[in-house]
């Protein structure tokens, strides 16, 4: 139970330290807001404009939910096709580099000509960044199934499609839990990325907005923001993680 307890506190203990020595460092070092503002004066923006900050947040999580909502969709689905047939892996995973490789910074002002400044280039950018870790964990956990058990089960006559949803997608829930966490994460910064350039909403334009007068510490507050929101939902595809693929957990002493 000690032990228990330790662990679960230790987060907020190194998050709570981390705020304390990053107070000391700008009081130590007497570093102007403008440049660094300590804590003290983010969470005096974050109370100076709860309505600004928080408004503009809900539109930041409205549209990378919609976005990684979207990437799960075709990221499973692809991701099956890929894991499923190593003539489609062959003929689609040249494209599928190339498209992850490209900058999707660069890719928000085309989606400006293409759409407007709004929602859907922020959508896109979600979309666009959290697409590829679900493809490529759904392609790997089907893929990666034992020999073995796909010769029995051939043997006992199973056709391809029982294998896939019996073994095949069970097998890959791991492997998709693990791609969910990154994936929303990264949705996060396509939303941001593309508020700061076409967006007249969100904690982007809201950064990009205080950044113009030099209000650095609102430039944080926003900043802290997006990581709690991150956070909150990491931890919600954790926990569903633990009660889904619980049978899927070893305690073998490396992560425990």
């Amino acid at each position: 139970m000690k032990k228990t307890l330790i662990t679960r506190a230790l987060p907020w203990l190194i998050v709570l330290a981390t705020v304390v020595l990053w107070g000391l460092v700008c009081w130590a070092f007497r570093i102007p807001s403008f440049v660094l503002p300590g804590p003290i004066e983010v969470a005096g923006a974050l109370m100076k404009y709860p309505k600004a900050v928080f408004v503009n947040a809900g539109y930041t999580l409205f549209t990378t939910l919609m976005g990684f909502a979207i990437a799960v969709v075709f990221g499973v689905a692809l991701g099956v096709v890929v894991g499923s047939s190593r003539v489609v892996y062959d003929a689609l995973y040249p494209i599928m580099i190339a498209f992850n490789s490209i900058p999707k910074v660069a890719i928000v002002p085309v989606l400006v000509i293409w759409f407007g400044i709004g929602t859907i280039p922020a959508v896109i950018t979600a979309f666009a960044l959290s697409f590829f870790p679900i493809v490529v964990n759904i392609a790997t956990g089907l893929a990666t199934i034992e020999p073995e058990i796909l010769d029995v089960l051939r043997v006992l006559g199973a056709r391809k499609r029982q294998i896939l949803m019996k073994i095949g997608l069970p097998r890959a829930m791991p492997y998709f839990f693990a791609s969910l966490k990154v994936s929303i994460t990264l949705a996060f910064v396509g939303s941001v990325v593309a508020e700061t350039a076409a967006s007249n909403h969100g904690i982007g334009y809201l950064m990009i907005a205080a950044s113009a007068r030099f209000d650095v510490a609102l430039v944080f507050a926003g900043l802290v923001v997006i990581a709690a929101m991150g956070i909150s939902l990491y931890e919600c595809f954790a926990f569903l993680e633990r009660r889904v693929t619980f049978w899927a957990s070893r305690d073998n002493g490396i992560v425990s």
